[in-house]
């Protein structure tokens, strides 16, 4: 079970990056997929979560109307829009599978490697 992210990379302030995540070994559509985020310093962080189906989309209020979750189950791929981004976005995005097929902010049981995303002028 292999979960690999990509994407990350240096943009300005007010600039979008598109997040992608890669599924191998198991069947995406079996699960729940999330991202989340460490900075520096900080506690890993909720981002956005997504259900088996497309549906039950859920999304932190720091991020809500500037980043979109969505997932091709046929690619197994999971993607994160990023829009409108700000210096506190820059962090280490993760992205994850659930233990269940409806997304939530916890119990997840397979995890990627993160991908870095700075934010700066």
């Amino acid at each position: 079970v292999q979960l690999q992210a990509s994407g990350g990379g240096l943009v300005q302030p007010g600039g979008s990056l598109r997040l992608s995540c890669v599924a191998s070994g198991f069947t995406l559509d079996d699960y729940a997929m999330g991202w989340f985020r460490q900075a520096p310093g900080k506690e890993r962080e909720f981002v956005a979560t997504i259900s088996w189906n497309g549906g039950n989309l859920d999304y932190a209020d720091s991020v809500k109307g500037r980043f979109t979750i969505s997932r091709d189950n046929a690619k197994n791929t999971l993607y994160l829009q990023m829009d409108n981004l700000k210096p506190e976005d820059a962090a280490v995005y993760l992205c994850a599978a659930r233990r269940w097929p409806i997304g939530g902010r916890a119990d997840y049981a397979y995890w990627g490697q993160g991908t870095q995303v700075t934010v700066s002028s």
